[in-house]
């Protein structure tokens, strides 16, 4: 796949997507790793969403969220930049029976949603890293997202983390000439520009950086959480772990709150983040 000219490329996004395919919708239930991370998505998603909330998830992929806010009773409409991604949503939904729940759907980049009018959604999710897609046009992603809130409404988003995807990879990371990773690390970006022979293009983030930017788009942080923390490189030892009920719960609870403490944001693989939009 040709990789794109600018940082941001709506395009080349779209295209990325649309080739992933299928893999999106296994991508959190593949490892227990992956089970873990999913996990504490959902669990976020739980806390701050009532049923009867209009939703935007926007970015919304095969559909593995979609699902759980279907359960919530929320009255769902889902966007996604990537087309194929938009079908496999619609196909899971009717396969795994949450088709009652989405309201629309509709191919929006997070960058434009001039289609929905100002304070539109009680919610806005935005899971699985939109806003690391859009590298310098995150500022305005997140007042996109904000507009289309209530007062008092709320946003739950993620971005891929630096130092968590160092942690995760870290035996791929220092295949990278040291002078490459040092512009990586000082940047965040993954790009044509600073690893060209790379084939997934998005900006990672430190949390300090993160709760920077959300809060000088006026969107105050309820909640900070790494994806996963203390399981990340437990990959061999989870199999058995996983097996066992009552050790692969406490490693749940464990996680969830690990993940909110200060020293281990950023040391998961994507930082997620709820903020509340305030009124004025």
């Amino acid at each position: 796949m040709k990789p794109p000219i600018d940082s941001y490329d709506p395009a080349w996004v779209a295209r990325y997507f649309d080739e992933f395919g299928g893999k999106e919708w296994e991508r959190l239930t593949r490892t227990p790793v992956d089970e873990v991370s999913l996990h504490v998505h959902s669990q976020l998603l739980q806390r701050h969403l009532r049923p009867g909330m209009k939703v935007l998830e926007i970015g919304a992929g095969a559909g593995r969220f979609t699902q759980i806010i279907a359960a919530l009773r929320c009255e769902i409409t889902v966007a996604d930049i990537s087309e194929g991604q938009l079908k496999l949503n619609r196909a899971k939904a009717a396969e795994h029976g949450f088709a009652a729940a989405v309201r629309d759907s509709c191919v929006l980049d997070i960058c434009d949603l001039r289609r929905f009018a100002d304070g539109e959604f009680d919610a806005v999710v935005a899971y699985g890293g939109p806003i690391s897609y859009v590298f310098d046009r995150a500022d305005g992603a997140l007042q996109e997202c904000r507009r289309v809130l209530k007062d008092g409404g709320v946003l739950l988003c993620s971005v891929m983390s630096l130092w968590g995807t160092c942690h995760r990879y870290l035996g791929d990371v220092l295949q990278i000439p040291p002078a490459q990773n040092k512009v990586i690390t000082d940047t965040g970006d993954l790009s044509p520009a600073t690893l060209p022979e790379n084939k997934h293009y998005c900006r990672m983030y430190r949390a300090a950086g993160f709760r920077e930017m959300l809060e000088r788009n006026h969107l105050p942080v309820v909640a900070l959480s790494a994806s996963n923390s203390l399981s990340l490189r437990w990959e061999s030892e989870l199999a058995a772990i996983r097996q066992d009920p009552v050790k692969w719960q406490e490693l749940l609870r464990l996680e969830l709150e690990a993940c909110a403490e200060p020293g281990c944001l950023d040391s998961g693989t994507h930082l997620i983040a709820v903020c509340a939009k305030e009124g004025g």
